[in-house]
C-alpha cells in the first residue's frame, strides 16, 4: 500500500510539473497532498506505536485475583500496599500471607482513568504508590519523526533538481544541438569508400583545402564555403561526410536539417546562429547537414501560406553562409536526395559552391563496394564477387551491404563455417524479390504457375535483343510472388541508360510470355489474373516509346513529359498538350504495340509447345533451373548452337 502511494504520488508530481499552468482551480496540488500525507503520518504514528498491544492469554486457568477482587478486598482491609503504574494502567497488589511467609503480590489490570479506586485507597489508609515504568515507545517516536523528515527532505531535494532541469533547458531551447567532435574519429577515411570515385575526388579536394589553407590563399584562391551532396537514398553521402571527417582531422559538426525547426517561432534561427558561432571559435572546422531538405525548401511565393519558422530559419542560414560576415575556414557539407525542392538562392556560387552528384554505382563501382564490405564477413574461397556485382545492377551501395548482411544471417542460421555462393544468391533474391516461402503441392495452381515461368523464361532464351536467363523458379515468395524467371541485365546498357527499340519491344513480348503460355495451353476461359503486374508493365514501356521515345508512327516527337514525384512539385496539375484526336492515335499506337507483342510472343509458345511441356515437367520436378541448365535443354531441342540463343552481354 505504501509503495503504492509513493508511485502515485510520483505520477502526480511529474505530471504537475507539465501541467502547473494549466491546472483547474478546484485540482489539488502534488505539494498540497505531500504535506497532508506527512501530517497524518506524523499524527498516526503516535497511535501506531502508543496502543497498547492487547495480549492473547490462551492458559484455561481463570485469573484467581481480579479487579473485583480488588475492591473487596480494599473495603475489608485486606491489603497491605498498592504499586498503580500509570503507563500500561495496572496495579501490583501486596497481600498478607496467612501462613507467616513473604506477602503475596498479584498483578491486576485497572481502568484508564478510575479517581474512585484511589479515593477508596486512601479512606481505607492503604500504602498507595503511584509508579511509572519507562515507555518502550518514547525512543521510537523521535526516531520515526527523523525518518519520516529525512523521506520529505529526499523528495524535495528531487522535485527542486528537476524543476532545476527544466529551466536548464528551457535556457538552452534555442541552442545547436549538434554532434561536436574536436578531432573527428569516425574510423572511416576514404578507402572505406567505393564505387564513387568521382565523388571522393571532389571531396578530397575540400580536406586540402582544410589542411593547407594557406596553400590556396596565398594566390588568392578562395576556400568553397559549401559542398552540396546529391544522390538518390543508399548511395553514400554520409559515409563520404565521415570520410571527409576522418580524413581532415579537423573539428567537426554534425546534425540534421529536422533539428533546426521547432513548433516555436524564432528557435531554429537562433540554432543556427548557434552552430556557426561555435564554428568560427572553432575554424578551420566542418559543419554536415544530412537531410537539408528539410529545412532548406523552396520558400513560399504567397499563395496559400507558408511555414514561417522554417523560412525564418532557412534565412538565417543563407545569412551566416554568405551574409556580411564572412565564415572564414567554414565548410559547410550538406546532403539531400530532394534536390528539386531546394531553395535557388542556397544553391548559388558563394553558398553551395560544388553540387557532387553521388549515384548507383557501375559494375565496377559495386564490385569495389562488395569488396570492402566483404573485408569484415568470413567469405568462402568460393564466392565470385565479380559475378554477385553483375547481377546486381541498378543497386546502391546500402542495399550491396544488405545482401552481404542477409547472407551472414543466412550461414550462421544454416551452421556454416564461411558465406557459401549459394547463401549469398538466396539473399539477392531475398533482397530483391522477397523472402522464400514453402513450396507449393503438386496442384493445377502449381502446374499453371509452371507454365506462366517457363513461357517468361523460353521468350527470354528466343529473342534476339531480350537479357539472358539467370535462373527459373516457381518457388513461392512474400508479397503473393508465386514464382519468376530473373534475367542477367545488360551491364552496359543499365550504366548508359541508352534502351534500343528492339530491346524495348523484345522486353514487351517477353513480359506477355506468361500470358501467352496460360492461353495458348489452358484455354482463353482459364486464363488467371496473374499476369496483371506484367501487363501493367507493358503499357507503361509501350506509352512511353509512344509518347517520349517517339518509337511509333506518330513521328519522333515527345507528347508528354516524364512524370515527376507529386513531392517534388509534378504530376499532380500537369496538363496535357495534345488534342483529344492525337489522345485516341496515342492509344491505338499503344494498343498496335502490345498486341504486336503478345501475338510474336503467343507464336513463339505455340511453335514449341513440346519444348514448353518438357520444361515444365523439369520445373516441377526441380522447382528450379538455372539459366545455364535452361539454355543448354532448349539448344538440344532446336539443334542449334547454345551461342545463338543468348544475348550479348
Amino acid at each position: 500500500m505504501t509503495r503504492y502511494f509513493w508511485s502515485d504520488l510520483g505520477r502526480k508530481i511529474r505530471k504537475s510539473d507539465a501541467t502547473s499552468t494549466s491546472r483547474l482551480p478546484s485540482q489539488k496540488s502534488p505539494w498540497r497532498i505531500l504535506w497532508q500525507f506527512a501530517a497524518g503520518l506524523t499524527l498516526s504514528q503516535s497511535l501506531w506505536l502508543g496502543a497498547p498491544a492487547i495480549a492473547n492469554d490462551n492458559n484455561t486457568e481463570e485469573d484467581t485475583f481480579t479487579y473485583s477482587d480488588l475492591i473487596e478486598q480494599i473495603d475489608t482491609g485486606e491489603i497491605e500496599r498498592v504499586e498503580i503504574n500509570p503507563v500500561n494502567n495496572t496495579a501490583t497488589v501486596t497481600l498478607p500471607n496467612p501462613e507467616g511467609e513473604e506477602p503475596i503480590t498479584e498483578q491486576v489490570d485497572l481502568f484508564s482513568r478510575d479517581p474512585e479506586l484511589i479515593s477508596r485507597l486512601r479512606a481505607n489508609n492503604i500504602d498507595l504508590e503511584i509508579k511509572p515504568t519507562k515507555d518502550p515507545t518514547a525512543a521510537i517516536v523521535p526516531i520515526v519523526n527523523m525518518l519520516l523528515i529525512l523521506v520529505l527532505l529526499v523528495i524535495l531535494v528531487g522535485i527542486i533538481r528537476r524543476s532545476a532541469s527544466s529551466s536548464g533547458q528551457a535556457l538552452n531551447f534555442g541552442k545547436s544541438r549538434a554532434r561536436f567532435q574536436m578531432e573527428a574519429e569516425t574510423g572511416i577515411v576514404f578507402n572505406d569508400v567505393a564505387g564513387i570515385n568521382e565523388a571522393k575526388e571532389e571531396l578530397q579536394e575540400v580536406v586540402t583545402f582544410l589542411k593547407e589553407t594557406e596553400r590556396f590563399t596565398a594566390i588568392g584562391a578562395r576556400i568553397p564555403k559549401g559542398v552540396l551532396l546529391i544522390g538518390p537514398p543508399g548511395t553514400g553521402k554520409t559515409l563520404l561526410a565521415k570520410a571527409v571527417a576522418g580524413e581532415a582531422g579537423v573539428p567537426f559538426f554534425s546534425i540534421s536539417g529536422s533539428e533546426f525547426v521547432e513548433m516555436f517561432v524564432g528557435v531554429g534561427a537562433s540554432r543556427v546562429r548557434d552552430l556557426f558561432k561555435k564554428a568560427k571559435e572553432n575554424a578551420p572546422c566542418l559543419i554536415f547537414i544530412d537531410e537539408i531538405d528539410a529545412v532548406g525548401r523552396q520558400r513560399g511565393a504567397g499563395y496559400g501560406g507558408g511555414n514561417d519558422e522554417r523560412e525564418q530559419t532557412l534565412n538565417q542560414l543563407l545569412t551566416e553562409m554568405d551574409g556580411f560576415e564572412g565564415n572564414t575556414g567554414i565548410i559547410v557539407i550538406a546532403a539531400t536526395n530532394r534536390p528539386d525542392v531546394l531553395d535557388q538562392a542556397l544553391l548559388r556560387p558563394g553558398r553551395f559552391d560544388r553540387q557532387v552528384l553521388v549515384d548507383l554505382p557501375s559494375y565496377a563501382g559495386r564490385l569495389g563496394i562488395l569488396e570492402v564490405h566483404s573485408r569484415s564477413k568470413k567469405m568462402s574461397p568460393n564466392v565470385n564477387l565479380e559475378e554477385i556485382a553483375r547481377r546486381t545492377p541498378g543497386l546502391s551501395g546500402a542495399d550491396l551491404a544488405n545482401i552481404l548482411n542477409e547472407a551472414a544471417i543466412l550461414t550462421a542460421r544454416r551452421r556454416k563455417e564461411a558465406v557459401e555462393q549459394q547463401e549469398v544468391d538466396d539473399a539477392i533474391d531475398r533482397v530483391t524479390i522477397g523472402m522464400m516461402m514453402n513450396p507449393l503441392l503438386d496442384s493445377k495452381k502449381k502446374r499453371l504457375i509452371a507454365y506462366h515461368e517457363v513461357g517468361h523464361a523460353l521468350l527470354m532464351t528466343l529473342l534476339k535483343h531480350a537479357d539472358p536467363l539467370n535462373k527459373v523458379t516457381i518457388i513461392p515468395r512474400s508479397g503473393g510472388i508465386g514464382g519468376f524467371a530473373q534475367p542477367t541485365f545488360d551491364e552496359d546498357m543499365v550504366d548508359s541508360g541508352l534502351y534500343s527499340r528492339g530491346w524495348l519491344i523484345d522486353q514487351i513480348t517477353m513480359a506477355l510470355g506468361g500470358r501467352a503460355a496460360e492461353e495458348e495451353v489452358f484455354g482463353h476461359d482459364e486464363v488467371t489474373q496473374g499476369a496483371s503486374s506484367d501487363l501493367t508493365a507493358v503499357a507503361d514501356r509501350a506509352r512511353r516509346m509512344v509518347t517520349q521515345f517517339g518509337m511509333s508512327d506518330l513521328g519522333p516527337i515527345a507528347l508528354e513529359k516524364p512524370q515527376s514525384e507529386p513531392f517534388l512539385g509534378g504530376g499532380m496539375g500537369d496538363s496535357r498538350e495534345y488534342s483529344e484526336e492525337v489522345a485516341v492515335k496515342i492509344d491505338e499506337a499503344v494498343r498496335e504495340i502490345a498486341v504486336q507483342c503478345y501475338d510474336k510472343a503467343r507464336r513463339l509458345i505455340r511453335e514449341n509447345r513440346e519444348l514448353v511441356d518438357r520444361l515444365v515437367d523439369l520445373l516441377l520436378e526441380q522447382e528450379t533451373i538455372e539459366g545455364d541448365r535452361f539454355r543448354q535443354i532448349v539448344s538440344e531441342y532446336r539443334k542449334l548452337p547454345q551461342k545463338q540463343l543468348v544475348s550479348t552481354s
